[in-house]
């Protein structure tokens, strides 16, 4: 009688929160559904930008602040693969490290979420001093562009604090990204999805991005049954312009896609911290060109000021001893 070998075990990395888990958890699923040979088992870490919530992210760092103890983690081999919020992964990966897929995205657009007192309010009609809250520099400066009556605030917290925060009247409205309302269960906030007229998303907003060893061929090869293949030539174009720009969480960029086709077209705007100066341009062209359509733009809005803009912004964040 020959015993049977056990299963092979994938080790999936997450952040603890619950918006991190709920999007692990359908990773974990997905696989496990198309690999029943295998086990995957979920291993939850808490990141720097977990445990710093009393400070502005714009001051504490870059995006690494969400991703570095699971990469780490992979490195040493303790994990095979990691979920991450694709916005929240830079677009430098450590040495070792690639993004092995990116999931079909949902909806990338902000949303406006308001008190109770303000059910009557679009973002267009809010009084002139209603408190806004947000922790994206890249929403304030496109609501400061649009909307310089209103009041920003800054907000931290995972999204049920963000709602409670709202809900005991210390904002008016707040924006957040629709997916995670989506995700957990809380669609019915959303009170007005804001247009790209009005705020481009963040880059990657919308998707999973999985993260695992380079040149894992085992690990890349489950990858594969995830890829969505329109998703994933959407966010390269969007990560090849950020990384062209040299932007993290300091620098206030945007960015739209559509695919129409095999025409991708890429929308995006770099804007100043006051929300005074706004460049926004797009360019079109083939889906299988994404990451030179993403280079193109990022050298079109650089040569429209956009430079200007990012040396003043950059210079704000260099460390004083190097000044």
């Amino acid at each position: 009688m020959s015993v049977s070998s056990p299963a092979r075990v994938i080790r999936i990395g997450s952040r603890k929160s619950q918006l991190a888990l709920v999007q692990t958890h359908w990773v974990q699923g997905q696989l496990q559904q198309h690999f029943p040979e295998c086990e995957f088992e979920v291993c939850t870490m808490s990141t720097q930008g977990d445990n710093i919530l009393d400070v502005a992210l714009a001051k504490i760092g870059d995006k690494g602040l969400f991703t570095k103890e699971l990469e780490l983690s992979m490195l040493r081999q303790q994990t095979d693969l990691a979920v991450h919020s694709l916005k929240d992964l830079p677009t430098q990966l450590p040495e070792g490290l690639c993004l092995g897929a990116v999931t079909e995205r949902v909806d990338p657009a902000d949303a406006l979420v308001v008190h109770a007192d303000y059910q009557d309010y679009q973002i267009e009609t809010l009084p002139a001093g209603a408190v806004i809250g947000t922790s994206s520099l890249r929403r304030l400066a496109q609501l400061r562009y649009h909307y310089p009556h209103l009041e920003f605030k800054d907000i931290r917290g995972n999204l049920n604090t963000r709602l409670q925060k709202l809900d005991a009247g210390e904002y008016d409205g707040i924006i957040l990204a629709v997916a995670g309302l989506q995700r957990l269960d809380f669609a019915e906030r959303v009170h007005q999805v804001l247009s790209a007229e009005i705020s481009l998303h963040a880059v990657g907003q919308g998707a999973l991005g999985i993260e695992c060893r380079d040149g894992d061929q085992e690990i890349l090869a489950l990858l594969k049954a995830l890829e969505h293949s329109p998703s994933t030539q959407r966010c390269h174009a969007e990560r090849s312009f950020l990384k062209e720009l040299e932007g993290g969480c300091q620098v206030p960029i945007g960015v739209n896609t559509t695919l129409k086709g095999d025409q991708l077209t890429l929308t995006g705007m770099v804007a100043s911290l006051d929300g005074q100066r706004l460049i926004k341009d797009e360019v079109t062209g083939s889906a299988n060109e994404a990451i030179q359509l993403g280079i193109q733009l990022a050298t079109q809005l650089r040569q429209q000021g956009a430079q200007a803009i990012l040396d003043e912004i950059f210079a704000l964040n260099r460390p004083a001893d190097s000044q």
